[in-house]
């Protein structure tokens, strides 16, 4: 969360539901559709939450909420799902489940939504580093300068 949230406040709103081509997505498209998707694989799948998705009007979006209303979302969504993790009993992790009609355990289904995350994260940091031309610094930490060693 913390790689995207870096990225929201950089762009302009122009930006976010900017698409190079009518077969990408726009920044915006891919908060809504990681909302969605924790929504359903998590809340949804793990937690019994009734099933609401429209996946197609994720994609279909060309604009409406600002990123700043779309990441306070998506960060409601995570925080939500977080919960419902940290109070599974671990004997629920080899049960069943099937979001989306896929026949997965409740720990497939959360390490599926980990890597789903995670690769619409980089795509994130890429639009953002496409727009800015900015080094984002999330790796600036290995480059600091290291304080001297003492001698004893």
């Amino acid at each position: 969360m913390g790689s995207i949230e870096s990225c929201v406040p950089k762009l302009t709103p122009e930006q976010v539901w900017a698409r190079g081509s009518e077969n990408q997505n726009a920044m915006g498209n891919l908060l809504l559709h990681l909302n969605g998707n924790v929504r359903q694989w998590i809340l949804h799948g793990v937690g019994g939450q009734p099933d609401a998705r429209d996946r197609d009007s994720e994609f279909a979006a060309r604009g409406g909420g600002n990123a700043q209303e779309l990441f306070a979302a998506l960060r409601a969504t995570v925080e939500e799902a977080v919960a419902l993790i940290r109070a599974l009993p671990p004997e629920r992790l080899q049960e069943r489940i099937t979001p989306q009609k896929f026949d997965v355990t409740v720990l497939g289904a959360i390490y599926h939504v980990v890597e789903h995350f995670a690769g619409h994260t980089f795509q994130i940091i890429f639009m953002t580093k496409l727009f800015t031309g900015e080094d984002l610094g999330f790796y600036a930490h290995l480059n600091a300068p290291k304080p001297p060693r003492v001698l004893q």
